[in-house]
Parts: C-alpha cells; structure tokens; sequence
C-alpha cells in the first residue's frame, strides 16, 4: 500500500551553511514541504567540544520533532561527525547526516583512491571522513586539512572578493602536491566557495559537494524510511533561527538566490 506523508522534512545546521542542502532537496522533491532550523545564536559549531556539540544536536532536533517532521537532515558537518550517533539513539524518526553520502560520492569519483577532505577544525578532528572513507575501502589515501577561515568568509558574503582568493590559496597550500584526484568540501558552506577552491586546488581535482549527494540518498530511501508526499501537495519552506534573523534573511540570499520573505522566518529559543 502507498502510504502518503505530507508532513515537513526537517533540516537543521549551525547557521546558514546547510541552506545548499536544502536547496538540493528543495529541486530533487518539489511536492515535499521542508523546516530549516539554522542555530544562529550559537554558531560556530566547528570551535565547540564533541560533547557540546552533542548536546546542541538533540536540542535543536527536538525543536524539529515538535514540528512534527517525519524525517531530520544533520546538514550540518560537525554535528554530523559528533552528534549523529547520540541523536540517532534518541530520535524517534530517521536521522541523515552529510558524512556518508559525501564520502560514497568521493569513494565512487576517485580513479586513483587519494582523497583529500577539507573542513572545520572539530569535523577534521573527529576522524569522520577519514574512518567512513576507510570504512568503505581500506586502501583509500585519505589527505585531511581544516580550513576554519572558509566560513567566516562566506557568511560575509567575499565570494568573489580578492581576500578570498588569498585565503584559499594560502590554506589549501598543504594539498597542492598531495596527489589527490578528488576533494571533499566537507563543510556545507563550501560549496559557495566552490570556483575559487577549483581554481586553485586545479581543474583534474574533482570536488565533491555533500549536498548533491545528500539529496539523491534521500531520493534512494526505501518508503519505511521516507513516506513521500502526495504529488498535488504544494511545497512549502518554512525557517527558524536562534537569533539575528535579519541577518540569517540576508546571508540566506546569498545561498538561494532568492529572497526570503520576512513572514518565512520565525525567531525560536531552544
């Protein structure tokens, strides 16, 4: 029997960064309504402890539950690496992270099985990349370098500014002569930063962007994981944010390409 569920996915980061996942999702299911929560009042996740993190992860995941959402999206890297197992203990419906399809992704891409992932320090830190990718083929060369200023820049909106390109150049300068065929951007704020990072990472380095592959896991989902949506259900994206919603409405832009309406964005306290 084809069970139909028109409750909300819910997706959440630490702030703006997962909004290229939702994206994705938003053009792979169009009659499927989504629920980004962005835990703007506490970003950056990438500084905190593996134990705060964790904590922040089941907090801002309950927040969704009361939503009523009928499936979570960790679009968030370091949550991913450090509070995806904890929540997954707890949640009462299906929980997805960005870790794995991304390093499917990168394990199918690479010819010549070296692997460089890039991302914030707690995510380097966690060994998430290395040991799911070592996890998947043993013999993978694995190259793993955190890039904390690549968020920062993004969030300020320097896609394209000069500085950017110094930045990039300077902290991807330990993988310049590494051999890496493929590149993960294992932070979802990456991606915007995606044609300078190609720029000087080089053109036979294929990047990987966990969104993409995010949403075609999703799309995968046999229907005990995922009920979809009745196809004349009309999509609908609502946003919740810790603070600075004005600010989160601007950035937001940056990543959707379109503006978002002041009624979309609903301040919350967890």
């Amino acid at each position: 029997m084809d069970e139909r569920d028109n409750r909300p996915i819910g997706i959440f980061d630490s702030g703006v960064g997962g909004l290229t996942v939702l994206q994705a999702l938003i053009r792979q299911f169009p009659n499927e309504s989504f629920i980004y929560l962005g835990d703007t009042a506490r970003v950056p996740y990438g500084s905190k402890s593996a134990r705060t993190i964790e904590r922040y992860t089941i907090q801002v995941a309950q927040a969704l539950l009361n939503r009523s959402v009928k499936l979570l999206v960790v679009a968030c890297n370091t949550a991913s690496a450090l509070g995806l197992t904890a929540l997954r203990r707890y949640c009462p419906t299906p929980a997805i992270g960005v870790i794995e399809p991304g390093c499917r992704l990168a394990a199918a891409t690479s010819q010549q099985g070296r692997i460089g992932v890039i991302a914030t320090r707690s995510t380097i830190a966690s060994q998430a990349y290395r040991q799911t990718l070592a996890d998947l083929d043993s013999r993978f060369e694995v190259h793993s370098l955190a890039c904390p200023l690549f968020v920062p820049l993004v969030e300020e909106g320097w896609h394209d500014h000069p500085a950017t390109r110094l930045v990039v150049e300077s902290s991807l300068q330990p993988l310049q002569h590494s051999g890496i065929d493929t590149l993960i951007l294992g932070c979802t704020h990456y991606p915007l930063l995606r044609p300078v990072i190609q720029e000087v990472i080089g053109p036979t380095v294929r990047l990987i962007d966990s969104a993409s592959a995010v949403a075609a896991t999703l799309a995968n989902l046999p229907t005990n994981l995922l009920h979809r949506a009745a196809p004349d259900a009309v999509q609908s994206v609502t946003f919740l944010v810790t603070d600075v919603a004005d600010r989160f409405r601007e950035v937001a832009h940056h990543f959707l390409h379109h503006q978002v309406a002041v009624d979309q964005v609903e301040m919350i306290d967890l």
